[in-house]
């Protein structure tokens, strides 16, 4: 009997990004509604053809969104808030795409949905909200179309849910807050869970999979009564008409695993990939129910590189010699990688034999599971399997002298910088002469078509690099003369120049490859194209410097030199596997201190290294926060900075995450000002700030950039009353919540003279 194969799920955004196009033009009135809909429909039977090609046996559906897959189940479990209901739009998208982005216009005004980092991944996803209104029930159909669009296909899928229990933990309240999850609650949304088996399985659906990560987290005695609470109520409705395959990934699941097999779920998914050898520990002790396929994770859904099959089959006969039931699966969803290798032959092809993007993979867990089933003479005889191991041989690469030595060079002192932050405070207030309540922006400013469309000239050799050059600066001029105008005190030069955060650093720098089309969701219709850690790292000619310095000297006011994190570049590039992160961090460290360096010998005085990602890999595990991961990765941080002077102010920035547990770690970057994101949190980070005795100067986010909305005056002096009830006022920094790269200027300058304004009027009454 063959393998079975499965995947978690497949990207969704499309091979050319077909589905951020078409909705982008439906909000721009430029699509209508059934435009966006025909697109989703031709996604979803591409992917689903793709799939069946490569021998993929159980096949999702309903991994589609338009948006995000908690803010689905949301809708799907009625947990919509009060203010989106009253906006009373006719069409379920719309209200989906208000309670995304908020809204503003002749039905009201109201904010989105906090958004938070989908566990260490850069997607992130809609907080669901429970307010007092919410009635937990099933409210809509949009899982039970998607399967019978399938199935009127000729394609049998695997209808996939975010699970009961991930859905509560990672749910909040109206005020921000975890859930308190009463019995009735319970009794709600186990209820519709089983209803939703119900009528799958009067579909005809063979299987159901019910996405957990949410159990590779830390867990107390609660937690556990939770899991078992909710599974108990809903798995009878079963019935042995319809099988419930309880996925997880991002990490292990040992410390319930016992508990898993007592409720014998007909599948369970294992992350072997970051969760591989406490689960085959677990698996090893507790054995499997006889009932229980066990889903062997081993093809990564995080990662470029091609799989080590003869370590994949190593792991999937571990699994075989508990139970004879075992599948070959990814190891997550494909979300997480770009669509497919092809279409980027411009690398070469001893560089692209080496990478699986989803549609490889896809090959990679059908080829897994038909190597699985050889006898060992078979294996050994196998052209897959010894071209596969070709790629594991070890020279791929070599090593950089120049950059080792570095490494082995650096002493305690290069991670230390003097003298303590209080001092540096007090002689940069002195250098930089700063009203109270300075006001600024996080780096970016709107990428319009036309800067786009000149960037691509240059690209083509339409025009040449003066021309190019030219153009820049005119827009710089421009930022420049609005941002005095509206009164902004530290400025920023707009990052014109710059494609993307991270790969534009990754141009200038030794051991990076880019790609053409290998772009990946971030949130939304918000694509990335991460680089390539592809060998040692280091820079190869200044980076920012030229720009920093033409940006100072049209303006009296501080111009604040912008650059990306050693840990973020890692951390939104797609790195080695063949060398430790930490390796890889240093060495981005020790290219960026360079730069850093340079800009102050250029007369930039205050120079901003965005962290936005340093939350993001954070390990899951409590117990593995600093062993495995803070322990090196905020010594990295300080590495870029400890050589500056003290009167240069070291400015960071950080993306929507969870902040209040490593608040203290944060302080240790030992930065002088911090900005992170805290509108759509409502500032509930401040509490931390102020129990840790947050040294470090900060700049909550008094306004949501990624949304449309322009807030008010009001609204923004309400909320630096916020900050100032937590924090103390000579601390305070106001500026909004992210870059300003994604929005029109339509609503960016309005929003922005509203937060000076009110930034004025509240430092006035000081």
């Amino acid at each position: 009997m063959s393998v079975p194969t499965s995947i978690s799920g497949f990207p969704r955004i499309g091979r050319n990004r077909e589905l951020k196009r078409i909705i982008e033009a439906y909000w721009k009135g430029a699509a209508s509604l059934d435009d966006v809909r025909h697109v989703g429909r031709e996604l979803r039977a591409e992917h689903w053809r793709l799939e069946r090609a490569a021998g993929i046996d159980l096949i999702p559906s309903n991994d589609f969104s338009l948006y995000d897959q908690m803010l689905d189940t949301a809708i799907l479990l009625n947990v919509i808030p009060a203010r989106y209901r009253r906006l009373s739009f006719a069409e379920p998208e719309e209200t989906l795409f208000a309670m995304a982005r908020g809204y503003q216009g002749e039905r009201g005004d109201v904010t989105a949905l906090p958004m938070k980092k989908w566990f260490t991944t850069n997607y992130h996803y809609l907080v669901p909200e429970f307010d007092e209104a919410t009635e937990v029930r099933l409210n809509g159909t949009k899982p039970f179309d998607e399967y019978l669009e399938a199935k009127a296909l000729g394609y049998e899928t695997k209808p996939v849910l975010i699970g009961p229990y991930t859905f509560l933990r990672l749910s909040r309240d109206a005020q921000a807050r975890e859930l308190t999850v009463d019995e009735g609650l319970v009794d709600a949304v186990a209820g519709v869970y089983a209803e939703i088996l119900r009528r799958f399985a009067d579909l005809g659906a063979a299987w159901v999979q019910l996405d957990e990560p949410c159990l590779v987290l830390d867990k107390d005695d609660a937690d556990v009564r939770l899991f078992k609470s909710l599974y108990s109520r809903i798995l009878p409705a079963r019935q042995d008409r319809v099988k419930v395959l309880l996925n997880t990934y991002f990490g292990d699941i040992a410390d319930i695993y016992e508990t898993v097999r007592l409720f014998e779920f007909d599948g369970v998914g294992l992350d072997l990939v970051e969760g591989r050898d406490a689960n085959l520990a677990a698996v090893e002790a507790h054995g499997a129910a006889a009932r229980t396929t066990l889903f062997a994770g081993v093809v990564s859904g995080r990662n470029i590189w091609r799989n080590d099959y003869a370590a994949s089959i190593a792991l999937v006969e571990a699994l075989r010699h508990v139970t004879d039931h075992v599948a070959v699966a990814s190891a997550c969803s494909l979300l997480h990688v770009p669509f497919s290798t092809q279409g980027e032959e411009a690398l070469g092809d001893d560089v692209l034999k080496h990478f699986a993007f989803a549609v490889e993979k896809l090959d990679e867990v059908r080829e897994i599971a038909d190597l699985v089933d050889l006898d060992d003479d078979a294996k050994r005889s196998s052209d897959v399997l010894r071209a596969n191991q070709l790629l594991f041989d070890g020279s791929r690469v070599a090593r950089d002298e120049t950059v080792r030595a570095r490494l082995e060079a650096l002493g305690d002192d290069d991670f230390t910088r003097r003298p303590a932050r209080a001092e540096r405070q007090r002689l940069q207030h002195e250098a930089l002469g700063l009203p109270p309540l300075p006001t600024t922006t996080i780096g970016s400013f709107p990428q319009t078509g036309q800067i786009r469309a000149e960037r691509a000239k240059l690209r083509h050799g339409e025009i040449d690099r003066d021309a190019y050059d030219a153009f820049i600066r005119e827009r710089i001029d421009d930022v420049i003369r609005k941002q005095e105008r509206i009164g902004l005190d530290v400025l920023v030069h707009g990052e014109f120049e710059r494609n993307d955060m991270v790969e534009y650093f990754g141009q200038h720098l030794n051991g990076f490859l880019f790609t053409k089309n290998a772009w990946v969701q971030s949130y939304g219709t918000r694509c990335v194209k991460p680089p390539i850690v592809w060998s040692d790292v280091s820079r190869a000619e200044p980076i920012t410097v030229a720009w920093s310095r033409y940006a100072q000297s049209r303006t009296d006011r501080p111009m604040k030199g912008m650059l990306t994190g050693p840990v973020t570049i890692l951390n939104w590039s797609w790195p080695r596997e063949d060398i430790p992160a930490e390796e890889q961090t240093r060495q981005l460290a020790l290219a960026i201190r360079d730069e850093v360096l340079d800009l102050e010998a250029a007369g930039i005085r205050i120079i901003q290294i965005d962290e936005a990602a340093l939350r993001e890999k954070l390990p899951l595990r409590r117990s593995d926060w600093h062993a495995k991961y803070l322990d090196w990765a905020i010594p990295a941080f300080r590495l870029v900075h400890s050589g500056v002077k003290p009167t240069t102010q070291i400015h960071t920035h950080m993306c929507y995450s969870e902040f209040n547990d490593i608040i203290r770690d944060i302080d240790a970057m030992d930065a002088d000002v911090i900005s992170f994101e805290a509108s759509r949190g409502d500032l509930v980070v401040l509490d931390a700030i102020h129990d840790a005795d947050f040294e470090t100067e900060a700049g909550p986010g008094v306004y949501d950039i990624h949304s449309p909305r322009v807030p008010s005056e009001a609204e923004i002096e309400e909320r630096i009353g916020e900050i100032l009830a937590k924090m103390d006022v000579d601390k305070v920094w106001i500026n909004p919540d992210c870059g300003l790269k994604t929005r029109g200027e339509a609503e960016t300058w309005p929003s922005l003279e509203h937060m000076v304004a009110a930034a004025r009027a509240v430092r006035s009454r000081l």
